[in-house]
């Protein structure tokens, strides 16, 4: 398009083309308008309204304000509270569900109705059928009920020593076994059953394995401790040099024992809730509670140690004392776990790693999360147990390391494959 030419000799341009402006002999007229500052040549629109027009260009959010969406707008995932709250409301009752079909089921059935009977008439309530079998409700309240309550607190128990201990080492790899805690437990119930202690009668073995495990880790802190701290490469390091003595201790007591001690120090090792009673809950119970409690206190240190040792020191977190809190607090729950029901592996692996991909890596949400998981997996686990082979109480040790197994396969493969490598 050739552009027109005005009067003064300027060329004007096209309101769709501008071409490159050519140098023109300057006239009366234009000198006056540059020195008035002002350009004739100058087309387009004012200076204020092409700053409107940017300041709406680098705003085009601020037209769409307020605007609905639309209805074929794909709904947003649910918040992270959303979530959270989701899969608390779901492990709680899936939790209850499985405790009432547990306590039911084995050699004498009782109906999961007769169950919640049996539970309301001895609450005070007369709400319900109590169970039709004369033998029902012993069953229940003799042996189902304080197995059922057994297995839950074992499983929150180990369950919340794994997130502590993860949250500690800031590696989902790690669990309670790292510092020795179930290897001397194992060592000590092991000595009490070959020396044919019987100080505490019915308690000895229990007692033993409790102290035996507080006893090792412990030893592996202070033989890891140096110049007033820690580290937690040499806290792993030493924990497994303890594990391979407490080991080789276990051997040796197997070799020494007889061959009825050496079937119950290999029961033992496998686990299992077999045989428990209200008085034994009536010890674990309380431990359990403690332990849980200061989980719960040290839940949000343990998110500020997350960010790092340097950044948490400097948000006011003694480092040295949160892990030996920490250390404390799982050496209690595991060594409370173990000490009835024998070792028990995984369990302090698997869930509060299924928990984290499913609500987030905060303790304060984490840890109770994981005491719900544990619970549910060990009373499925004991379920499993009592119910897959007719007249056979399968170990429950066994079980859970069948599926802690293969997911700590699949857990390493996945931690490597994301992080691009171990080096």
């Amino acid at each position: 398009m050739t552009p027109t030419t005005r009067a003064s000799g300027s060329p004007a341009v096209s309101p769709t083309a501008r071409p490159p402006v050519q140098p023109a002999e300057p006239d009366a007229g234009s000198t006056a308008n540059a020195h008035a500052g002002t350009d004739p040549e100058r087309t387009g629109p004012a200076p204020s309204e092409t700053k409107h027009r940017d300041t709406k260009r680098r705003n085009p959010r601020r037209k769409s304000l307020g605007r609905l969406p639309d209805a074929g707008t794909p709904a947003l995932p649910p918040s992270r509270p959303a979530r959270t709250a989701i899969v608390a409301g779901g492990l709680v009752v899936a939790l209850g569900v499985l405790a009432v079909v547990s306590a039911g089921s084995g050699q004498l059935h009782v109906p999961p109705a007769e169950v919640v009977g049996s539970l309301l008439h001895h609450a005070g309530l007369d709400i319900g059928p109590m169970p039709a079998h004369p033998n029902g409700d012993a069953a229940l309240w003799t042996i189902r009920f304080p197995r059922v309550v057994m297995a839950a607190l074992v499983g929150a128990a180990l369950a919340t020593a794994g997130a502590v201990m993860q949250g500690v080492f800031g590696n989902p790899l790690a669990e309670p076994g790292v510092v020795g805690v179930s290897s001397g437990a194992a060592v000590a119930a092991s000595v009490t059953i070959v020396l044919g202690l019987t100080a505490l009668g019915p308690w000895t073995t229990a007692a033993a394995a409790f102290a035996g495990g507080l006893v090792a880790t412990f030893l592996v802190y202070g033989l890891a401790r140096s110049a007033g701290r820690t580290e937690v490469v040499t806290l792993v390091l030493t924990g497994v040099a303890v594990n391979a003595v407490c080991g080789a201790g276990l051997a040796l007591t197997t070799f020494l024992g007889d061959t009825q001690a050496r079937e119950q120090i290999v029961f033992w090792q496998l686990g299992s809730f077999n045989g428990t009673r209200w008085a034994y809950v009536g010890v674990v119970a309380p431990l359990v509670l403690i332990g849980l409690v200061g989980a719960l206190l040290l839940a949000r240190r343990l998110d500020l140690l997350s960010l790092g040792e340097r950044s948490a020191r400097h948000l006011g977190v003694d480092v040295e004392r949160l892990r030996v809190l920490s250390i404390v607090v799982v050496a209690v729950l595991t060594a409370a776990g173990v000490a009835f029901c024998g070792i028990i592996a995984f369990v302090g692996l698997v869930v509060p790693h299924l928990i984290r991909m499913a609500v987030g890596p905060a303790h304060r949400v984490l840890v109770p999360l994981s005491a719900l998981g544990g619970a549910l997996l060990l009373l499925a686990a004991d379920l499993v147990a009592r119910t897959a082979v007719g007249y056979a109480d399968l170990p429950i040790g066994m079980l859970t390391a069948l599926v802690g197994g293969p997911f700590f396969f699949w857990l390493i493969r996945r931690t490597r494959r994301t992080a691009g490598g171990w080096a």
